[in-house]
């Protein structure tokens, strides 16, 4: 999920040029944060059903885990307007890094699984979804802007997209089922966020996180994970149409007060942490790759044998792995990598010289030089 979007993307998507001074810790700490959250979730997720405390931990962090983090995507996809260095950028940031972790996944996947080596890239492999999905996000950007109620027509979309069936082409069905937090991330502006920071906000959201917790803990022995990947329509989880809308519908009002009481709980000055906020599409992409290494060496075998020790073990360890893949060092080794440059023969003759990414954070075309 270049760095502006959660620092590419979050992230969603995530890390912008200019002053730290112009930045909104705010925002740089909730990306921290969540891709924190995120890299934990996905190192549960080969043990999921294993425990009904883990399956309850699982299903508590999936309910907001994603939908906030493309939210922020959105948010900071404001200013992409289609211009060609806007475009160009999506493609070097966004469009590249997803062939070149295809192609990271897939030989991995020939090593640990001993199978011959096949890309397909029409087929996104475990994390690269979200990347192809931002790439069509973003561009789909100027439309919502020319659409009237944009929000809701973006949630009957995804509603429909539950009950249509769609191709597992490019993950289309997780590209329209989780489209309504990108545009509404693309309708948010500085002030929306303002009421989240006082005291007050943060006094009635921990009550909420914990009360969304018990209810996982209640839901685990009795909801599939499915609900929460979007992965799967009405059909796919064995639901009647009516059922299903109405558990969709219930689960969107869930998960906006999950991202809302989320984000009220995060420090809005900054921190010793914040910094590495502006670098979380490297945790995002990279983790996935250590993940899928340790599941086919087997390490998640002793996990399992370990009991309850072992899962507080692996879920610090997971933390302290996504902190070690902000850092500024893995940046520089990877930045050709995560954030490459659009090769200079494929510009137009005759474009105007400039870093194509002047008008918006590296990663996050057009993205406002003040969103945070």
């Amino acid at each position: 999920m270049s760095s502006e979007t959660l620092s590419h993307p979050v992230s969603a998507a995530p890390a912008v040029s200019g002053s730290s001074a112009a930045r909104d810790p705010f925002l740089d700490n909730a990306k921290f944060l969540l891709v924190v959250v995120v890299v934990i979730g996905h190192s549960w997720a080969p043990l999921a059903e294993s425990t009904r405390g883990l399956k309850a931990a699982y299903l508590f962090v999936y309910a907001f885990h994603m939908p906030l983090f493309i939210l922020l995507c959105g948010y900071f996809s404001r200013g992409f307007t289609g211009r060609p260095e806007q475009v160009r950028k999506l493609v070097a940031t966004v469009l590249v890094p997803y062939l070149l972790f295809e192609t990271c996944y897939a030989a991995l996947e020939s090593a640990v699984r001993d199978r011959p080596f096949s890309l397909t890239p029409a087929e996104p492999t475990y994390l690269c979804w979200f990347l192809i999905a931002l790439f069509v996000w973003r561009l789909t950007a100027p439309v919502w802007r020319a659409v009237r109620l944009p929000v809701v027509v973006a949630v009957a979309i995804s509603l429909a997209a539950g009950l249509a069936g769609t191709a597992e082409d490019l993950a289309l069905t997780r590209v329209l089922m989780f489209l309504p937090w990108f545009v509404l991330g693309l309708r948010l502006r500085p002030e929306h966020f303002r009421p989240l920071r006082a005291r007050a906000a943060r006094r009635w959201a921990l009550p909420v996180l914990a009360g969304a917790a018990a209810g996982a803990w209640w839901a685990a022995p009795r909801v599939s994970r499915d609900w929460l990947l979007m992965q799967r329509g009405a059909d796919g989880l064995g639901v009647e149409p009516l059922p299903y809308l109405a558990a969709r519908a219930g689960l969107l009002v869930l998960t906006a007060v999950l991202v809302v009481a989320f984000l009220a709980v995060v420090p809005s000055s900054r921190r010793g942490f914040t910094r590495l906020g502006t670098m979380t599409m490297y945790p995002f992409l990279l983790h996935g790759l250590i993940v899928k290494s340790a599941e086919g060496a087997g390490l998640y075998a002793y996990v399992r044998a370990g009991g309850p020790l072992a899962l507080v073990a692996l879920t610090l360890v997971a933390g302290a792995l996504a902190i070690l893949l902000c850092a500024p060092f893995v940046r520089r080794a990877l930045r050709l990598v995560v954030e490459p440059p659009f090769p200079r023969f494929l510009v137009p003759t005759g474009t105007a010289k400039g870093h194509p990414g002047q008008h918006g954070h590296p990663g996050h075309p057009g993205r406002p030089a003040n969103a945070g």
